[in-house]
């Protein structure tokens, strides 16, 4: 029940945004809105996620932005996420890593077929270890280093290895028990939202679509995301899967 009363919430959300914000444009697995990342931080980063996807198929993707637009980061960086695709179709394996500096805010956006890997808890825990402390001393593009590399030895090595490492080691795995009142409220939000905002009817219905196109884990060799050279999203979609931080 936890987790369908957090799918409903996470509607919810996405409802109220359901109008589209002013994203940047996919150029690129770094998008630096907000011009916070070294040059020497993007050049190291950079051949790491494309070495990532090209073994994998997993499309992580850093962006900085601006502005978040009025919004909460949840919302938002779903939304990004969603409008720019990452990951594969039939496998939903994207992550984005979304940083508002002006708004201090840091958000681990999962697609669908990596919440089993890269859970909700240990998004929380990257962001907590790796990413905030650097952030808060006003380095940005070593918050952002250790991030990506803390999310990539998640995605790519057996859990008895990274369980060893102190920085990504889970003392609290169970997450707090969501309340029956809290999933009953959302569930009528939801539903309230649905009958009074077509545009919200059409979003939800949009949503439940690329659910079913939702498929299971393993291993691809090269993702071919190209469109006349450039860089491009695979199809991939996200459900509000990961974690948030503040510093």
């Amino acid at each position: 029940m936890p987790r369908v009363a957090a799918a409903f919430l996470v509607l919810l959300c996405l409802g109220v945004a359901a109008l589209a914000a002013n994203f940047p444009a996919l150029t690129g697995r770094i998008v630096d809105q907000a011009n916070v990342i070294p040059v020497e931080t993007r050049t190291a980063l950079e051949p790491k996620l494309a070495d990532l996807e090209a073994k994998s198929g997993i499309q992580l993707v850093v962006a900085t932005v601006t502005s978040l637009e009025g919004q909460e980061i949840e919302p938002y960086a779903n939304e990004l996420f969603r409008t720019w695709k990452l990951g594969e179709k039939t496998k939903n394996n994207g992550v984005l890593l979304l940083v508002a500096p002006n708004e201090r805010r840091v958000r681990i956006e999962v697609g669908y077929g990596l919440e089993g890997t890269l859970t909700d808890a240990l998004s929380k825990v990257i962001i907590t270890n790796a990413i905030t402390p650097r952030f808060k001393a006003g380095d940005f593009g070593g918050g952002i280093a250790r991030g990506v590399d803390d999310i990539i030895t998640v995605l790519t090595t057996d859990s008895s290895e990274w369980q060893q490492r102190p920085s990504l080691r889970l003392d609290s795995p169970s997450a707090p028990q969501i309340p029956t009142w809290l999933f009953v409220a959302g569930l009528i939000a939801v539903v309230a939202l649905a009958i009074v905002s077509p545009g919200f009817r059409w979003f939800l219905l949009g949503m439940l679509m690329n659910s079913g196109g939702r498929s299971g884990g393993g291993w691809s060799s090269g993702s071919g995301r190209s469109s006349g050279g450039g860089f491009s999203g695979g199809g991939g979609s996200s459900g509000g899967g990961g974690a948030s931080g503040r510093w």
